[in-house]
């Protein structure tokens, strides 16, 4: 062993015991896990390929605690190239330095090297997750996170005679995935599209040679079962339904809602969504199953059409492989149904009872208007036009595209290094337009965006409100899932074409909004959140479709310290991964600096 591992594992011994110290002092139960990232071998669509994973699992190890523990994660990098994880959803209270989005709250984990989070869990309960936060190596970097209620506490509906977590993944079939995102952005060519969906790591019986390993799910006639879903697709909202059976949803995003009795229910990335649903159709096989909701134009016909199913099996029964003998989910939407996806956003409520109230914020400090567009970035020297080669597809809020800095944003902040990024991003558009016009000739200006890596300052305790507003430019409009770290939000409206600031505020929810750390910007539409900034640090703000964050939709936020002890940063940990100096996705060239077993050859 190398002095300089002996000195990595005391540091992180060190820092265990000071953790586990602080969370004894909050009363609340530890929990150790080990995640080793590595490559493994999977066959599926009748191809065999190696993709990234954690403990040889797809998708990987479900974390199960009690609402207010603590855990602690080891992350061993076996594979190829630098990895962070971020824990969605998860608040992390005054500590940033272990939400992980690479470049804005540390730098990656790098190949032969390891780190270890403190995962501290506060008002959550319900279902989170968690998945890798470099470029896409989250599509098979993830898992679900069960919080249950506190020891001696219960749900706030009748107990369910078992659960199930149901992760809902994309599948890729190109040989690897991140050296064709590296070649799709170095070519200014379209990002990979996915090959098939899968229900806890399986496609099912409607694709290519994958109906023998269709997952299988037993219940009994008369009982009531928690489906924990988790929707873990890199670039798909998702439609969810079981044939012939009813749907409750309860809970989302680590919090409760009020029930929604439904024959499906819609997801977006990002999104975690509890349901119930009780086995009381005649016993026999029954699918689950998933399909992409687009929010596309419609003339957009490429995106993956796949069907991902698992079965329902009534126990006592027997399952045929004839798909004719499984009942056929008709419930589930068609990909375009607008409709559909509208309608069960559209009754999302918080469940606002004595034991789970709702805080909104009222007396508002900060207001801010950010559109959410696709656009151009402009690399040809003699026109700025879409079709010009060289120029690249972009996305932006407020038209500033996000650029990762050579440093993650949370060191240079809390070390006061300049340079890094400036604290100027604008709180309203630069040029006012009809954002949700049809017509397509756009003022260049308003097209071309520009890259900078802007962030905005809160005071703490500041009360927040944001309108997003979704824009026609290039005829991209489509929903866009935003997600805070480190903060929930209510959403306290939506609407269809452009903000009215005097008529719109009127419709506000603002005695049941629902709470969540993810949720969808209506296509050619507009969001209104609130929330309290009442946790320092750097925290991401980030449309959650990763061909949109790779293309720049996203900022940070940094909220200041309060006053006290609780309402301050604490200090970094003394092994924080050192960052290399360059903020490219860099898969080639970590590839190319490490031999077939994740060594480092540079060593």
């Amino acid at each position: 062993m190398k002095d300089g591992d002996c000195l990595q594992i005391l540091k992180s011994l060190i820092f265990l015991l000071a953790g586990q110290f602080l969370v004894l002092l909050a009363h609340g139960e530890v929990h150790y896990y080990d995640f080793v990232l590595k490559e493994t071998n999977v066959t599926k669509l009748c191809v065999n390929r190696t993709i990234l994973t954690v403990n040889d699992s797809f998708p990987g190890p479900v974390i199960r605690i009690h609402k207010g523990d603590t855990v602690f994660v080891t992350v061993h990098n076996q594979g190829y190239y630098g990895v962070t994880i971020h824990w969605h959803g998860v608040k992390q209270p005054g500590n940033p330095w272990s939400d992980g989005p690479e470049y804005i709250t540390q730098c990656p984990i790098e190949p032969g090297s390891n780190f270890t989070y403190q995962v501290i869990f506060s008002d959550e309960e319900g279902t989170l997750w968690w998945h890798a936060h470099s470029d896409w190596t989250r599509s098979t970097v993830h898992g679900a996170i069960v919080i249950l209620p506190k020891e001696g506490t219960s749900y706030p509906f009748h107990t369910p005679d078992g659960d199930e977590v149901l992760v809902l993944s994309a599948w890729y079939k190109v040989g690897d995935l991140y050296d064709e995102l590296d070649e799709a952005i170095k070519s200014a060519s379209d990002l990979p599209h996915s090959s098939g969906y899968a229900i806890n790591g399986e496609l099912g019986d409607f694709s290519n040679c994958s109906s023998e390993t269709t997952n299988h799910y037993t219940v009994e006639y008369g009982k009531t079962y928690l489906l924990r879903i988790v929707n873990a697709v890199v670039n798909a909202e998702l439609f969810f339904a079981i044939a012939d059976h009813n749907l409750t949803a309860v809970g989302m995003d680590g919090a409760y809602i009020k029930p929604i009795n439904s024959t499906y229910i819609m997801v977006s990335p990002g999104q975690t969504i509890d349901v119930l649903f009780t086995a009381n159709q005649s016993p026999g096989n029954y699918y689950m199953a998933v399909r992409q909701f687009s929010s596309e134009n419609p003339s957009v016909t490429g995106f993956d059409h796949s069907l991902g199913s698992a079965i329902v099996e009534y126990s006592g029964g027997e399952y045929n492989s004839s798909s004719s003998s499984v009942n056929y989910p008709h419930n589930l939407p068609q990909n375009l149904d607008m409709k559909s996806g509208r309608e069960f956003v559209n009754r999302i409520r918080s469940l606002d009872s004595e034991d789970y109230p709702t805080s909104v914020p009222t007396n508002i400090t900060t207001r801010m208007y950010i559109t959410v567009s696709m656009n151009v970035l402009c690399k040809n020297s003699t026109s700025c036009s879409e079709q010009a080669m060289g120029n690249m597809l972009a996305t932006s809020l407020n038209n500033i595209s996000w650029v990762n800095p050579e440093m993650d944003v949370l060191q240079a902040y809390y070390r006061n290094i300049s340079g890094i990024y400036t604290e100027d991003f604008p709180d309203f558009p630069s040029i006012m337009y009809n954002f949700t016009s049809d017509y397509d000739d756009y003022d260049l200006n308003l097209v071309v965006t520009n890259q900078a890596t802007k962030v905005k300052v809160l005071e703490y305790g500041e009360s927040v409100e944001i309108v997003f507003q979704g824009t026609t430019l290039l005829q991209g409009s489509v929903n866009h899932p935003m997600h805070l770290h480190g903060h929930s939000f209510y959403v306290v409206g939506l609407g269809y074409g452009n903000f009215n600031n005097e008529t719109d505020p009127q419709t506000y929810n603002l005695v049941d909004p629902p709470k969540v750390n993810t949720f969808g910007v209506p296509k050619s539409g507009w969001l209104t959140i609130r929330f309290t900034a009442n946790n320092p640090g750097v925290w991401f703000w980030h449309c959650h479709l990763d061909r949109h964050m790779t293309w720049g939709m996203n900022t940070a936020f940094i909220v200041k310290n309060g006053g006290t002890k609780e309402s301050t940063l604490r200090p970094p940990p003394s092994y924080m991964p050192t960052c290399t100096g360059s903020s490219t996705t860099g898969h080639i060239r970590t590839r190319n600096s490490v031999d077939d077993e994740g060594k480092d050859k540079s060593q």
